[in-house]
């Protein structure tokens, strides 16, 4: 699904076909997983194709490679111009771009000498699907703070929402929901967390979680439309008999959520404020006038 034998990517400066591309198997990402990556979509609007928060995409990739220790050398501006050059290339107008940046040869625990950037995209439904997902409080936990850098997006973190997703899944469950360490609610395998009560919506705070740029867009629109949001942490006890609750991601965009350990929610999907800011977003990434009409 990822790709074919017409497929394009991009690998350390050359465009090559996606079934020719090799790397090196000595990398440190692959043995360590000391790489990072971006999960970024492009939407075909009415003023044509559009990377939804590029720049802040690569920003965070730039970020989360300094925190590693792995010498990326690259700008915003050229990968953002790499990354317009990839759909064009594979004649992708709504698709799913992966930016990764793997490591040199090396076999120590020591920073690497030379970075490796690979682009790839294709097209992609959202994570979760379209429908209300039905989510397991984890037996997993978010790694503590202390133990690595949760804001930076790092292949090897993402062993932890393996775990966790496979866990869920083996007990009919759509997707898990992960706390910290010490017993908060911190969010989803691949996407952040909210839940509604009162007509207020309740998010945890940055420090135990990986602060998404879906949810710095919903923060926004919330503020712009006047949705009352807290930054607060909180239980699982106080989100089960919430009135509804949501993840949100770039590749979950914003997905409602049914139940949360077989407990539903009060209120229906389609009555609930995450809907709301489910069509409030899509006008967003569309780039068109986003208004308060849907509430």
């Amino acid at each position: 699904m990822y790709y074919n034998e017409h497929s394009i990517l991009y690998l350390d400066g050359q465009w090559l076909k996606a079934e020719t591309a090799q790397i090196s198997p000595y990398s440190q990402t692959l043995h360590y997983g000391n790489g990072v990556f971006e999960g970024i979509r492009a939407y075909l609007t009415t003023s044509g194709v559009r990377i939804f928060k590029a720049e802040e995409h690569f920003e965070r990739l730039l970020y989360s490679a300094r925190k590693m220790h792995i010498p990326l050398t690259y700008t915003l501006e050229e990968m953002t111009e790499l990354a317009y050059l990839l759909l064009e290339k594979n004649e992708l107008e709504d698709a799913y771009i992966r930016p990764l940046v793997y490591t040199s040869p090396n076999m120590s625990l020591t920073p690497p000498d030379k970075a490796h950037l690979f682009m790839c995209a294709w097209k992609w439904g959202k994570l979760l699907g379209d429908k209300t997902v039905d989510v397991m409080t984890s037996s997993f936990c978010r790694p503590h703070p202390k133990s690595c850098f949760v804001e930076a997006k790092v292949v090897g973190h993402y062993t932890n929402s393996i775990l966790a997703t496979t866990e869920a899944k083996a007990k009919n469950f759509d997707e898990a929901l992960l706390l910290d360490v010490d017993g908060y609610v911190a969010e989803g395998p691949g996407a952040n967390f909210f839940y509604e009560k009162d007509d207020v919506l309740y998010t945890p705070p940055t420090g135990n979680i990986l602060p998404g740029i879906t949810r710095s867009t919903v923060l926004q629109i919330c503020k712009r439309i006047g949705i009352r949001v807290e930054e607060k942490r909180f239980r699982t006890e106080d989100v089960h008999h919430a009135d509804g609750a949501f993840f949100v991601g770039t590749a979950a965009e914003v997905t409602g959520i049914a139940s949360l350990d077989r407990i539903p929610f009060r209120k229906k999907w389609e009555n609930t404020l995450g809907h709301s800011l489910q069509m409030l977003y899509k006008a967003e990434v569309l780039n068109e006038v986003v208004t308060n009409s849907y509430l």
